[in-house]
């Protein structure tokens, strides 16, 4: 496929763990994808680091198809001049202050990023007279203190966090922006999708890396917060495959992913203490600090509209993925890489 006839995609949150999945997704596909990435004193591009050398150059000269480009989804002339720069014909907005419990210490600033950095970037596009297609990161908590059981693209809302409430603006404005100006833009609203490259504050790859350690000796207890939360959990990977999915339909929507199971914490830690032959009883313990102020108990999704529309099924099991992601970190402790 020559450089014109090339597809070009744009990621916010382009050095995430969705980020970088989707970037691998998109250029297997034959796209030529863009980046945005926040400048910062310390490299923080491991999970995008094998499109760089050494002196942090894209590899591949003049048939590069990823190129990474300084923007900030608080500063909005920085988002315009790169949609006026790019041209892009998918935007996938996954940047966002992501962590739920952080975003009780950090409430403004998740509202700005996550929420009002959504509207910046729909209004970049709509005022630059972008003709592009939108995908809108939403997440499960969304819906927080839930309404029904399982939860499906109809379920009202009911946020627990500063980052499940900007979630919730972040979704509706992109509504409003789709009905009020015919703008193709489709909301996402994915359960929780872990990953070997999930970022080590989060409670799966918290599990995996503190357990791998205990097998290896170079750590002798896991302190965790509440173990009886249960959650959808489904891998990485797959989810960003949804995502592009929805982006190629006719019309806009939006759309649920999610496995339809719920495990809890405690279950979780079973899986990968079992998979490493290990006791989780002797080396696990449960924290009040690390309880969010609001909690959310349950979270299950219904994925049968994705499925019936863009005929999308996750393929990894939550054995699966616990195993994927302990064999990376018994690799990850080693090295220091992960994949």
């Amino acid at each position: 496929m020559d450089k014109k006839s090339k597809k070009v995609a744009l990621i916010s949150g382009i050095t995430g763990q969705d980020g970088s999945y989707l970037a691998e997704l998109l250029i297997e596909k034959g796209y030529e994808v863009h980046g945005l990435v926040r400048r910062a004193s310390t490299f923080n591009r491991i999970r995008i680091e094998k499109y760089f050398d050494r002196d942090n150059y894209p590899i591949g000269g003049p048939e590069q198809s990823f190129f990474l480009h300084y923007a900030d989804l608080s500063d909005s002339s920085s988002i315009f001049h790169a949609l006026q720069k790019i041209m892009p014909n998918e935007i996938y907005n996954l940047g966002a202050q992501s962590h739920v419990g952080i975003s009780f210490d950090t409430p403004e600033y998740t509202a700005d990023v996550t929420g009002i950095g959504t509207l910046r970037l729909l209004e970049a596009v709509r005022s630059s007279g972008l003709d592009c297609k939108f995908y809108q990161a939403g997440s499960s908590e969304m819906f927080g203190l839930v309404q029904e059981n399982p939860q499906s693209e109809t379920t009202p809302f009911y946020p627990r966090s500063p980052y499940g409430a900007a979630k919730v603006y972040g979704h509706w404005i992109a509504k409003n922006y789709r009905e009020s100006y015919d703008m193709f833009i489709s909301n996402g609203i994915l359960f929780n999708h872990e990953s070997p490259r999930r970022g080590e504050n989060f409670v799966t790859r918290k599990i995996t890396l503190g357990a791998t350690a205990i097998s290896l000796g170079l750590q002798k207890e896991l302190v965790l917060g509440n173990l009886d939360a249960e959650r959808d959990w489904g891998y990485a990977k797959d989810f960003v495959e949804g995502m592009w999915m929805m982006l190629q339909q006719d019309e806009p929507d939006d759309y649920v992913l999610a496995t339809g199971e719920t495990k809890s914490v405690r279950e979780f830690c079973e899986i990968v203490f079992n998979v490493l032959n290990l006791d989780m009883e002797k080396y696990v313990r449960s924290d009040k600090k690390f309880f969010r102020p609001a909690e959310v108990d349950y979270l299950r999704g219904d994925a049968s509209k994705a499925r019936k529309k863009l005929n999308w099924m996750p393929k990894t099991s939550l054995q699966e993925l616990a195993e994927i992601m302990i064999e990376s970190d018994l690799e990850y402790h080693k090295t220091g890489k992960f994949k």
